[in-house]
């Protein structure tokens, strides 16, 4: 097995009392234990550890003794795939025994344990994530993984149709993996293996593509990787409807042009939204939270008001009623279906006014006009309403002393 060069040591994700600790009490008898996946392939690139998960020899039952004896606690996440989770000091790593898949219908796998890395790794899904790191930092690449990772590829082991074959999601992981960590041209291979493939994303879970979606979204090189889905036929069938890429390429314009983060429901909603009956079906398409559902139905349904570039005093009206987040995110959506250029100063100021502008609060309360005029009942909401809607058409300028007097003319000229 190939040893990287670039070495781990003394890193303090790998050297943390907890994940030694995992390798102590698994990594005896006779058995191996390393960390495979995602922090090595991050951690080799400067990008944030979060999960760290490790592969071993052991099997579950003796990962599960040893780890009890340890006074860790062990719970069973997928132990008929040989994972479990163990929960050290309070933090959670998933450890699976090596294995290879001897059955699977594109969902679900039979495995088999066993004692062979090179084994263990040629069924994982890319290069990229089959390296692997032992306690004192050195980095094995059984099958060109680092190299890969250094020229941002991402390259299916193996040939691409077993893999997706053995689980369909691996399609959209191809786009989201090279949204995040690849640059240039897509994989050909990969790549037509994926349009080849593309009905089998039809069967997966609704919660399994939401999951790939919301990452692959906000991701750097989400723009190209969008794209190239859409040409290969594949965005139409995980949205479930039709796909928009280019006002997804011109909200991220947007974003670059005022500094705005990347958010999962406008993204989603530039990308896949015009009306209201689209957001209800992306949401349960995806699995969307709620939260995320009911922030794109508000921008969707607010867009109107920025589709004819409102000036200032129009656009001061639509943030008071609106509130701070609709107006923005509502702002760069109709950005996005538009015709104007990123740094076009009017779009500019509209996206900005929040930071400039904070809309105020009515002076008036229902009390205040049963005081003053002894109105009561339902009267006393429409006189508010239209004290407000004066308020509003006078730019906001209006004191309290002012809408008291108005209020004094309007129940005059009622008598």
């Amino acid at each position: 097995m190939t040893v990287v060069s670039h070495s781990l040591a003394g890193a303090p994700w790998l050297t943390a009392d907890a994940v030694q600790a995992v390798f102590a009490v698994l990594g005896r008898d006779g058995d191996e234990v390393r960390i495979v996946g995602g922090a090595v392939r991050n951690a080799l690139l400067g990008v944030e550890v979060v999960e760290i998960d490790f592969a071993t020899t052991a099997t579950p039952d003796l990962v599960a003794a040893r780890a009890e004896a340890a006074g860790f606690k062990a719970v069973s996440t997928g132990v008929e795939h040989g994972t479990l989770t163990l929960v050290v000091d309070g933090r959670g790593f998933e450890v699976t025994t090596l294995r290879k898949d001897i059955e699977t219908d594109g969902r679900r796998a039979v495995v088999k344990f066993g004692r062979d890395w090179l084994a263990d790794a040629r069924r994982r899904d890319f290069t990229v994530n089959a390296l692997y790191v032992d306690a004192g930092g050195v980095v094995l690449d059984p099958l060109g993984g680092y190299g890969d990772l250094v020229a941002g590829r991402i390259r299916f082991i193996g040939a691409p149709e077993e893999r997706i074959a053995e689980d369909r999601l691996r399609i959209l992981r191809f786009f989201r993996f090279h949204a995040q960590y690849g640059t240039g041209e897509l994989d050909r291979a990969g790549l037509s293996a994926s349009i080849r493939g593309r009905n089998g994303i039809r069967s997966l879970s609704a919660e399994r593509i939401g999951r790939e979606m919301c990452r692959l979204v906000v991701a750097g090189g989400a723009l190209p990787v969008v794209e190239a889905m859409q040409d290969a036929g594949i965005l139409p069938i995980v949205l479930g409807g039709v796909g928009y890429p280019a006002p997804f390429r011109r909200l991220q314009e947007s974003e670059a042009a005022t500094g705005a983060t990347a958010m999962v429901p406008l993204r989603l909603a530039a990308l896949g939204c015009r009306i209201d009956e689209d957001v209800a079906r992306l949401a349960d398409r995806l699995r969307l939270s709620n939260a995320e559902r009911d922030r794109m139905r508000a921008a969707v349904n607010a867009i109107d008001g920025f589709l004819d570039s409102p000036d200032r005093r129009q656009a001061r009206r639509i943030l008071y009623r609106l509130g701070d987040q609709t107006y923005r995110d509502a702002a760069a959506l109709g950005f996005s279906w538009g015709v104007g250029a990123a740094d076009d100063p009017s779009w500019r100021g509209l996206l900005a006014l929040p930071n400039e502008w904070r809309a105020p609060t009515f002076p008036l309360a229902g009390r205040d006009v049963i005081a003053q005029t002894r109105i009561r009942g339902p009267a006393v909401g429409a006189l508010i309403k239209e004290l407000e809607a004066w308020w509003i058409e006078n730019d906001f300028a209006p004191d309290e002393r002012a809408l008291r007097h108005r209020l004094q003319q309007i129940v005059a000229a009622a008598q």
